[in-house]
C-alpha cells in the first residue's frame, strides 16, 4: 500500500471516528431501535445462519439489534492474525481484548462463517460501490474472503460516502445497512 493511499485511509478513519464520538446518547438510542426494526425486517429463515457482531463504543446499534434475528447467529471472537474465529450467539458474552464483548459458546473455527447466509460487517465507512473501511486491524479482511453469502456494511446514514480509497485486498459489500435507509443492495 503506498503511504498516499494510507494516510488516505488514516485521516478518514480519525475523521469518522470523532464523527462517531460526537453522536449523543440519545441519537445512538434511537439509531439502535431503528437498527434492530431493520435487521429483524430481514428476509432470514429460522434455518440460516447469520454471522453479526455486538457494536461497541460509538458503533451504530446495541445487543438488542441480535433479538430480531430469529435464526442461528454466530459472532466472532478474534484470534491475533488469523481469520476470526466463530461461536453461537446464545446471549451469553464476555468482555475481550480490543473492548470488544465475544460469545461465550465452543469455538466453531473460522471457516464457520463459510456457511454463512448473510454476513452484517461493522464498518467505518462504506462507500456507494461496496468499499467498506474498518478500523484497519485487518480481522475480516482475513474472514471475508471465506465468504459466499451477502456481505452487508452496518454504518451511519452520514458513512455512506460516495468514495472510500481501496486496497488490491478488500472484499466488496453487497449492501449497507443504516438506522433511516434499513438495507440497501448495491
Amino acid at each position: 500500500m503506498t503511504s498516499d493511499l494510507r494516510d488516505r485511509k488514516a485521516t478518514l478513519r480519525s475523521e469518522l471516528l470523532a464523527a462517531r464520538r460526537a453522536v449523543s446518547a440519545a441519537d445512538r438510542a434511537l439509531e439502535a431501535a431503528a437498527l434492530a426494526a431493520h435487521v429483524a425486517a430481514l428476509d432470514v429463515r429460522p434455518d440460516q445462519t447469520v454471522c453479526a457482531f455486538l457494536p461497541v463504543g460509538s458503533e451504530p446499534g446495541d445487543a438488542s439489534w441480535l433479538d430480531g434475528l430469529r435464526c442461528r447467529v454466530l459472532l466472532p471472537i478474534v484470534t491475533g492474525d488469523a481469520p476470526l474465529d466463530w461461536a453461537v450467539h446464545d446471549g451469553g458474552v464476555a468482555p475481550a481484548g480490543l473492548g470488544l464483548l465475544e460469545p461465550v459458546g465452543p469455538r466453531l473455527g473460522a471457516s464457520a462463517i463459510a456457511g454463512a447466509s448473510l454476513v452484517l460487517v461493522p464498518a467505518l465507512a462504506v462507500s456507494v460501490s461496496g468499499v467498506r473501511l474498518g478500523k484497519g486491524r485487518g480481522h475480516y479482511d482475513r474472514s471475508l474472503p471465506l465468504v459466499k453469502a451477502p456481505l452487508v456494511a452496518v454504518v451511519r446514514d452520514s458513512e455512506v460516502l460516495a468514495d472510500v480509497p481501496a486496497e488490491p485486498h478488500d472484499v466488496l459489500m453487497n449492501g449497507f445497512l443504516t438506522p433511516s435507509v434499513g438495507l440497501r443492495w448495491l
